[in-house]
């Protein structure tokens, strides 16, 4: 038996062990039996590796950080310190996406994560250049991506780009 390849090449099979006589088995009658498994970790507490707590304080500090942080950088720098933030933000969103990956992020992260995506995307920053705003929703929609892909968020800002000169002549 030979399987193949999504490009129709021949891969190597993998043989898990030997094939459940079927013989007699009326289909659909009776439930297959179930299949029990026990394993030693599943009946103890879980208890994260000695860096893993202060790792998700930080991020837990640092997301609860974020909007204020955004807030202060336009005030100081107006747009382009949100265009700044957002590339500090992306990094954050790396950091979290990797923590993530290796199985150590705590729901109350993940829940602070998206709650301040919400606050993010609820402060009254008044940005004119669209790309900002772009780039900014971009990237609250790649945190909430990761966390929770199968919502949909509608609470993006409106993107209304300007009118062609000879357009805004006429009106």
């Amino acid at each position: 038996m030979s399987a193949f390849n999504i490009f129709g090449k021949p891969m190597e099979t993998v043989d898990i062990g030997q094939e459940i006589d079927y013989a007699g088995y009326e289909w659909f009658k009776d439930p297959p039996p179930q299949m029990v498994r026990t394993s030693p970790a599943a009946a103890e507490p879980f208890v994260p590796q000695p860096g893993v707590i202060e790792q998700n304080e930080m991020f837990d500090f640092a997301l609860k950080s974020a909007p204020s942080v955004l807030y202060s950088k336009y005030k100081q720098f107006g747009q382009l310190g949100v265009l700044g933030w957002c590339a500090e933000f992306s990094e954050l969103i790396d950091a979290l996406k990797q923590l993530g990956f290796e199985g150590n992020m705590f729901v109350a992260t993940r829940t602070q994560a998206l709650k301040t995506c919400s606050e993010i995307l609820q402060l009254h920053l008044d940005v004119k250049m669209q790309i900002i705003v772009m780039y900014l929703s971009s990237q609250v929609q790649r945190l909430r991506r990761f966390l929770d892909g199968e919502r949909q968020w509608d609470d993006y800002p409106v993107i209304t780009f300007p009118l062609p000169p000879q357009e805004a002549q006429r009106q």
